[in-house]
């Protein structure tokens, strides 16, 4: 066995060091201020973020599980209510609704984007039925169009967990901007992440957007009177110094993230076994991950490893099959293509900072291991 060279997951040392002349000033400026909570940065992220998403308002919040909660709360969803989901995305999508008391009901996914399959919704919603969120995995929208219609149609909020897509666009529309609410994620690892945990929320919604700003900050308005109790979902003023830095850098890593997909696509074209993503042609995914379809998965994994690979899998088990949802009365076999997702996919290095070689090299030794 020989290992060429080291190509971790994620190198996100490797990231700060490229931007680490920007990014202490910002920290340091947000340190002196001393307003830690509320400091000027958070109005100026979301004013930014905003026009990003071609959004008219933006709400900064603690995380991107809490962006989930925030607006499920100012939606008034709560117990004896359902919101249809997928099982393949990770927990925060359906643990959220369950916080709030609701029911999560899931609906199985699309074997070629892993997203929610649109046409199996209907079948799903009941009279206590009240929103649908679907997902935009691993950097791609769902189909929108037809989720949308529903929503329209039935009555249904639909609200968009776009996590992992800042910056993905569907037909031409910004990822989060479609629905009623779009929620955002800056965990370190995504695409613009933070310096820990951090969250945002859109929508074109006035009444809406002052709802979420109140209900992230214990449903105060004015300061110290409540009409409803809402939480303490505040972004620290520290990590909107970092995110403006990291936003003026977005599109040039989604870019390279793009590049080292394409790399990809064409290295492993042609090696049986190996199912590379399927981005559909009126979407622009940004790759926040690239996975693939591999035989002996788990086998896989261990062969990248022992050659100096990082992987990761996205996600091992449905989210039917958590214990913690056993309630919900589903099993083994009701969403057939989140189980086969789960048992077949891996994640492979894909980030901005990794050069051809280590692209090659990722694409050789997966070759070598489906040869063998």
């Amino acid at each position: 066995m020989s290992v060429e060279m080291k190509v971790p997951l994620l190198d996100l040392k490797a990231q700060f060091a490229s931007i680490r002349d920007e990014l202490m000033p910002a920290i340091e400026s947000a340190i002196e201020s001393q307003r830690f909570i509320n400091g000027p940065e958070v109005g100026e992220l979301e004013k930014q973020l905003a026009k990003y998403t071609d959004c008219e308002f933006a709400v900064g919040v603690s995380s991107g599980t809490d962006a989930l909660i925030v607006s499920l709360m100012a939606l008034g969803i709560g117990a004896g209510d359902e919101v249809i989901t997928t099982p393949y995305t990770f927990f925060a999508t359906a643990g959220s609704i369950w916080r709030v008391g609701a029911k999560p009901v899931f609906v199985d996914i699309e074997p070629d984007t892993f997203n929610i399959e649109p046409s199996k919704i209907e079948a799903a919603i009941t009279e206590r039925t009240k929103a649908i969120i679907p997902v935009h995995l691993f950097g791609q929208t769902a189909e929108m169009d037809p989720i949308l219609e529903i929503g329209a149609r039935r009555d249904l909020v639909v609200i968009e967990d776009a996590a992992q897509a800042i910056g993905a666009r569907y037909r031409g529309r910004s990822a989060g901007s479609m629905g009623a609410i779009g929620c955002f994620s800056f965990f370190p690892s995504k695409n613009l992440g933070g310096l820990g945990d951090g969250g945002m929320v859109v929508t074109n919604d006035e009444q809406l957007g002052a709802r979420l700003m109140q209900c992230r900050n214990h449903g105060s308005a004015p300061k110290y009177y409540h009409a409803w109790v809402g939480g303490n979902f505040r972004l620290d003023t520290l990590q909107a110094a970092g995110l403006i830095v990291k936003l003026r850098y977005l599109e040039g890593w989604h870019k390279a993230r793009r590049r080292n997909a394409a790399r990809y696509d064409e290295l492993l074209a042609d090696i049986d076994g190996v199912v590379t993503p399927v981005v559909l042609p009126h979407n622009e995914s940004i790759y926040n991950q690239y996975v693939v379809r591999v035989p002996r998965r788990d086998a896989c994994q261990k062969f990248l490893a022992e050659r100096g690979i990082g992987s990761a899998i996205y996600y091992p088990l449905s989210l039917h099959q958590q214990e913690c949802f056993a309630t919900l009365g589903y099993g083994a076999g009701d969403f057939p293509e989140s189980e086969r997702a789960a048992a077949e996919t891996l994640a492979l290095p894909i980030d901005p900072e990794l050069d051809d070689k280590q692209v090659d090299y990722v694409a050789a030794v997966l070759a070598e291991f489906v040869g063998s």
